[in-house]
């Protein structure tokens, strides 16, 4: 008998990977999930879960709020070693809160079946905190902080695609560093996608199953051309665009562990301490948004649904927010001249 959770991965009929903890609520849960989510995101809530239940080591029927608080106190590790990155110790705030919702969103799955024991979540909403006038508010269970993307200089974006071997992953770098696509969105794109009379893409698998059509520039297309022609494998059993060139999964799409180890050892070869697929992502939205794109059509470009994921775009360039500061200046000034002379003429 597998002790729970005991993580274990297999393929579905249609080739999809799907995962099993051990416990019927929850692999249940995770065939919900996978339903409903991309591979990414089911992988993600598998392993949170996975986390949980190897720290809150209970029947899931059984967790109460108080094993919720322990877990969160385990991820925070040892107060006494914080780290000089963002002073804080133990996990991130966003892989824990991140965690909590994963738990949360099992939790609210096994409430509205209903055929279950579990009646009520056990992950709090937040804590509920009094302030003056007697209004009551809501605080999070964990703080994320807001911080700015990290973006690539023009000499790190050349030394990576210098340092890329093949054409295939310097088309692949250039969908996100000249087109800003998510990674997922690059493994996702199929031959019919790449609509060249346009020189724009159809994302048709973008996140939450929003679909875009996105302009890219002709750069990406020479050199998808040129993988197309000279490497990508005639015999390939996949529409997908992107697939291994060697190997027992020769001419099959290619794996997001396949797109890290390019990117992982393309960085060493670069000597590069950073240059992950979601900085490329970023890379090209800061620049964009340089150049003066309307940070709607930003918006449009990355996909976001809410233009509240655009408006960090606005504050990543020091030339922009020094920009927007002078002018506002020069009018401040302005003004002042105006009133001094308006004074002077009330003196005289």
């Amino acid at each position: 008998m597998t002790t729970f959770p005991s993580l274990v991965r297999a393929k579905s009929p249609t080739g999809e990977d799907r995962y099993f903890l051990g416990n019927p609520l929850v692999d249940r849960y995770l065939e919900f999930v996978a339903g409903r989510v991309r591979p990414n995101t089911l992988r993600a809530v598998t392993f949170d879960l996975k986390a949980f239940f190897s720290v809150v080591e209970k029947d899931p029927a059984t967790v109460v709020a108080a094993d919720i608080f322990d877990f969160l106190a385990h991820q925070r590790g040892d107060r006494r070693v914080i780290r000089m990155s963002d002073g804080e110790s133990g996990l991130s705030a966003r892989t824990i809160a991140r965690r909590l919702s994963s738990v949360s969103g099992f939790y609210s799955y096994l409430v509205a079946r209903g055929d279950t024991p579990v009646r009520s979540n056990p992950v709090p909403r937040g804590m509920s905190t009094r302030r003056r006038g007697g209004r009551s508010t809501i605080v999070p269970l964990v703080r994320v902080p807001r911080t700015l993307p990290m973006i690539l200089s023009p000499a790190e974006v050349d030394a990576l695609v210098a340092a890329l071997r093949t054409h295939r992953d310097r088309a692949m770098v250039f969908a996100m560093v000249l087109g800003g696509l998510r990674r997922c969105e690059v493994l996702g794109l199929r031959l019919s996608d790449i609509q060249v009379a346009e020189r724009s893409l159809f994302i048709a698998e973008g996140k939450g199953g929003h679909q875009r059509i996105t302009p890219i520039s002709n750069t990406f297309f020479a050199s998808v051309g040129d993988y197309l022609r000279e490497e990508r494998p005639a015999n390939a059993p996949t529409d997908r665009v992107f697939v291994a060139l060697k190997g027992p999964s020769r001419g099959r799409g290619l794996s997001v562990d396949g797109v890290d180890v390019i990117m992982r050892a393309a960085r060493g070869w670069a000597g590069l301490e950073r240059a992950t697929c979601h900085q490329l992502r970023h890379t090209c939205l800061t620049r964009l948004r340089e150049a003066g794109m309307a940070l709607e059509a930003v918006q449009a470009q990355a996909g976001h649904i809410s233009i509240e994921s655009t408006r960090v775009y606005l504050h990543l360039t020091n030339d922009w927010l020094a920009n927007e500061y002078r002018n506002a200046a020069e009018l401040i000034d302005a003004g002042h001249a105006a009133e001094l002379v308006a004074l002077e003429a009330i003196n005289a």
